[in-house]
């Protein structure tokens, strides 16, 4: 009933004659029912198309069709069941491949062999246990990731953080080591995993007193124990469910100069950077973009939301969102900070637009 009367609210807000309700209404119901309303940070009691409702009542009459357009066209929402099968692909498009290439380097023999050799298979079992998996934020939902791999990867070879104290080094290398039954054994392979990256910033950026991030937050961890810990030969893989091109451009670059400057030191040896799905540019709302949107975002907007976190990407407002990216994008369990600002947005209208977010954003940065 409650979506009943959200429905004859929203066919008013928008003027729709009794055939565009009945086609509206029908996309409407079956996209909250298939996605939208398993977004986890709704206020209590709505869901999609309340929200919708309440969203498209801050915009003049004459701005709410290209805004409702921009939603029923562009918008890209990844549902938790997409979620989840980028987190299940993980182990057969990047775990496995990783190692066979690994095998096939070591036995000199081509990848698409490798599982002709008994030698070869024994070596696969030795290289997946010698592999740990860290979460690099809650988003990678490692925990997910374990029970996707039961059987295949053991619960001490997934960690839910990178920081992690001495003690509990010294407790995965023994497991390792009680596992393999082998005193000298060390690991091989770690891959960080993540939800998703937008301009790269939060992984690796440079500051005043020099690299800051997440990868560099990691490699002062892990540097402490190389000697100890990891094969000679350690590989270092960052791999990313959702990416945008712009991101993976950016970080390409940055781990450059990262390792430029670190040559003599060494930085992250044998670091490889992967994706699960890289989003085109094309997507982005800008000014190039054409976008009727566009307009809507310049001018409904509040410069109250802008805070120091998004004077990092060295962009002077929040329009499009951080990095000025103009993501159309949102996903299940939070919206980017990259998304457009009008998507998330909430606020008092002190310096500009009083925002009404459609999915609410839980903020992870102040």
């Amino acid at each position: 009933m409650k979506q009943e009367v959200a429905l004859r609210v929203l066919g008013k807000l928008m003027g729709w004659d009794e055939a565009r309700a009945t086609r509206e209404f029908s996309w409407l119901q079956l996209m909250a029912g298939f996605k939208y309303d398993d977004y986890q940070d709704y206020m209590a009691g709505a869901r999609f198309i309340e929200s919708l409702a309440d969203w498209l009542q801050q915009f003049a009459l004459a701005d709410r069709e290209a805004a409702y357009s921009f939603v029923r066209s562009q918008l890209i929402y990844f549902s938790a069941a997409e979620i989840q099968h980028l987190i299940d692909l993980v182990y057969p498009t990047l775990v496995e491949r990783t190692l066979i290439g690994a095998i096939a380097d070591q036995c000199h023999v081509p990848a698409y062999t490798v599982w002709t050799s008994p030698k070869a298979a024994e070596m696969y079992s030795q290289f997946l246990r010698k592999c740990l998996f860290f979460g690099l934020s809650d988003g990678a939902r490692v925990d997910v990731f374990r029970r996707a791999n039961v059987g295949r990867i053991s619960n001490e070879q997934v960690v839910l953080a990178t920081e992690i104290n001495d003690a509990k080094w010294d407790g995965l290398l023994k497991d390792l080591r009680k596992s393999a039954k082998d005193d000298s054994a060390r690991f091989k392979f770690v891959f960080l995993l993540d939800d998703f990256v937008g301009t790269g910033t939060t992984l690796l950026r440079k500051e005043e007193n020099g690299w800051a991030g997440r990868l560099p937050k990691f490699w002062s961890q892990i540097s402490k124990k190389l000697a100890t810990h990891f094969d000679t030969d350690l590989q270092v893989i960052v791999h990313h469910y959702v990416a945008t091109e712009k991101a993976t451009k950016r970080i390409d670059e940055k781990v450059r100069l990262a390792q430029e400057e670190h040559k003599d030191t060494g930085w992250i040896p044998g670091l490889q950077l992967r994706y699960g799905i890289v989003l085109p540019d094309s997507i982005c709302v800008s000014h190039q973009s054409g976008s009727a949107f566009f307009d809507i975002v310049e001018r409904y907007y509040d410069h109250s939301i802008y805070n120091d976190h998004f004077k990092l990407s060295g962009v002077d407002h929040a329009k499009l969102g951080f990095g000025g990216l103009g993501l159309p994008l949102i996903m299940e369990h939070n919206t980017p900070n990259n998304a457009v600002s009008l998507l998330w947005a909430e606020s008092d209208g002190s310096q500009g637009h009083s925002m009404r977010p459609l999915f609410r954003r839980r903020q992870r940065h102040s």
